[in-house]
């Protein structure tokens, strides 16, 4: 894992150097090492601690070629993500990692890339997005196919045109518009129905609810994209980051260790499974 401390359990301290609401009740926190050496793949996650309150994993937002300007864009849904928005601009956190599994960038370098997210999975997917960005005559046609609810809880809705300037082809819809939305209305899985594919040079990243990368990997398979070429990012209670606790076991593996990132594959399978 690129970047990882001498062990897994040592704690950096990261102090928080700026904080900007994004959506309702979510907020992305700019974090500074101090100079520590710390670098991370697009995918990859750390873990936060909160002094007195717990730890929580969570997925890098940021550039990766830039790893000193460190974000995670953080929802407030458990207690631990609550404490943080309790947090200001100066205040102190704990960070392990970087851990887990990377969007294979350079594995699908030569070919077109397809993005695909839902609400807040846009955030584990921006650091790709910049990535490509910053590569470009690299890789084929990237498109980014981003749904949200409504259009107040689009993410990062101020970077879209600069990403649409950068040669992505960027697709956006929401679930519910309102009456000065002039957007796509209905689910993203209907963007990616629509969309031109060349299944044998296609690589299709999806992160959001788990019933949506559901549809958009078997969409894709009716397609015609196979299913290795086909990856997801998994979420669950992911508490120690390396494989002890059994807390975040998918079928035969970990979460934190063998993901979040898995190629369909893998898991399709088991994502069919309700409740595992």
């Amino acid at each position: 894992m690129t970047g990882l401390p001498p062990s897994p359990w040592q704690t950096r301290n990261a102090t928080v150097r700026a904080i900007t609401p994004e959506v309702p009740e979510v907020r992305t926190y700019d974090l500074d090492l101090h100079g520590a050496n710390y670098s991370f793949r697009p995918g990859q996650f750390n873990m936060l601690y909160v002094p007195g309150v717990g730890e929580v994993a969570i997925s890098v937002s940021s550039d990766p070629a830039v790893p000193h300007q460190l974000r995670h864009t953080i929802r407030a849904v458990g207690n631990v993500t609550r404490a943080m928005t309790r947090l200001a601009v100066g205040d102190t956190l704990g960070l392990r990692g970087p851990f887990g599994t990377a969007w294979p960038v350079e594995t699908v370098r030569g070919d077109d890339v397809v993005i695909v997210a839902g609400g807040l999975g846009l955030a584990p997917l921006r650091p790709v997005i910049y990535h490509l960005i910053r590569h470009r005559h690299d890789y084929g046609r990237v498109a980014v196919l981003y749904g949200a609810r409504t259009p107040a809880d689009l993410l990062y809705a101020h970077e879209y045109d600069w990403w649409q300037a950068a040669e992505l082809d960027v697709h956006i819809s929401v679930d519910v518009a309102t009456p000065n939305w002039r957007g796509a209305i209905g689910f993203v899985t209907t963007l990616l129905a629509q969309l031109p594919v060349k299944p044998t040079r296609t690589a299709v990243f999806t992160c959001g609810p788990e019933v949506m990368m559901r549809f958009v990997a078997s969409g894709a398979c009716q397609r015609g994209v196979p299913a290795e070429r086909i990856f997801v990012s998994l979420e669950r209670n992911m508490n120690c980051a390396v494989a002890l606790c059994g807390h975040c076991q998918f079928g035969p593996s970990f979460v934190c260790h063998d993901g979040p990132v898995f190629s369909y594959d893998r898991v399709g399978r088991l994502l069919w499974v309700e409740n595992l």
